[in-house]
């Protein structure tokens, strides 16, 4: 009768269910109930609110409300002991595990509250949150990949409102990949003068900057633990690199410069100076925001154009038209440029798949 009793109805005396409530409340005013009254509730037994008359074993007769209630007052008193003890106990743990540290304790301490490590996209987005509560003035971003995605903006326009809505200004970079992307156009038109955007061929790792105060970079390749930073040193070292790629950067609403090479885009030739590194397709794609299947599609491109039958040839070739160096963003691409004479004007040979793969027309993202 115990367990099931338990199993039916898990409470104390504190809190009866409603079916005992109705018994006990009956046993007390009558100063007796028949034992078949009892029997839908066993929990009544089991908590010792009801027993049997010892006149009749056929009635049971209710304990007092007023020893119920010392034997509950009885019982909170001991589990406030212990815990009071357990609280004791672990005081006193951690105390003598504090007096073990060193003279440099301290300082180490302060500089882990300047580099904290956030692990968990529900702990990465309360640091943000919160951040973006404190913010009064300014947040500078990069923002790497490709072409942003819906949800990937949906996911912080209620910051991004709520700092427009204090008169926060806000300046993000972008690869230049991400001006084809239609979700991007609408959030800066939402955000209006609030949001001023400029793009470059490559980026750093994504980057958000409160008031010149505070930091937030990825702690891991997939993102799912970042570092909050609020050490002076390295938040100017930050900025710094922000201010710097801004510069160098092209405002979203002006046009990408032209190469003045025939038939060669720029980020084709942003490509050509990434090859003429000796970066893989993967590598660059990454570096430029683009896929791989679209990086290779404007290697093949561009193997045509330059006349190029293999890669080796290929590398030749962009040395020859000084596309090996970086992308001049206010000379327009390297001065003086042709294309050597003998250029394949028809597609890349069919010996080429496995070295240039990915033939075709140019894709825009």
């Amino acid at each position: 009768m115990a367990g099931h009793g338990t199993e039916e109805h898990p409470h104390g005396a504190d809190r009866l269910c409603g079916a005992g409530d109705r018994v006990y409340s009956r046993a007390v005013r009558r100063g007796r109930v028949p034992r078949g009254d009892a029997e839908p509730v066993p929990c009544l037994l089991e908590l010792a609110l009801l027993h049997p008359d010892p006149d009749d074993m056929e009635w049971l007769v209710p304990t007092s409300p007023q020893e119920v209630m010392t034997r509950l007052l009885r019982g909170l008193h001991d589990e406030v002991s212990a815990s009071q003890r357990r609280v004791g106990s672990a005081v006193a743990a951690f105390e003598w595990y504090a007096g073990l540290g060193g003279p440099g304790l301290g300082a180490r301490a302060q500089e882990g509250a300047a580099i904290r490590v956030l692990d968990g996209s529900s702990r990465i987005q309360a640091a943000l949150d919160q951040a973006t509560e404190a913010c009064t003035t300014e947040v500078l971003t990069v923002q790497p990949g490709g072409i942003r995605r819906e949800h990937e903006l949906s996911e912080g326009l209620h910051r991004a409102l709520e700092l427009r809505g204090r008169g926060v200004r806000m300046r993000d970079l972008y690869n230049h990949v991400a001006r084809h992307g239609q979700g991007l156009l609408n959030y800066l038109e939402l955000m209006g003068d609030a949001v001023e955007a400029r793009t470059l061929d490559e980026v750093v790792d994504r980057l958000i900057l409160f008031d010149r105060k505070v930091a937030f970079i990825p702690a891991n390749a997939d993102r799912t633990m970042a570092l909050e930073l609020r050490h002076p040193a390295l938040i100017a070292y930050l900025v710094t690199v922000f201010e710097r790629l801004w510069r160098l950067a092209i405002p979203l609403t002006a046009p990408l410069p032209e190469t003045r090479i025939e038939g060669i885009s720029h980020r084709e030739q942003s490509i050509a100076a990434l090859l003429a590194e000796g970066h893989q397709d993967a590598v660059i794609a990454e570096r430029l925001g683009i896929s791989v299947r679209t990086c290779r599609a404007h290697i093949a491109r561009l193997s045509e154009t330059l006349g190029a039958a293999s890669r080796t040839q290929l590398g030749v070739r962009i040395a020859q038209v000084g596309l090996d160096g970086p992308v001049e963003v206010g000379g327009l691409g390297p001065a003086g440029a042709h294309v050597p004479e003998g250029r394949i004007t028809g597609a890349v040979p069919d010996a080429l798949p496995d070295v240039l793969p990915g033939r075709g027309s140019r894709t825009g993202r």
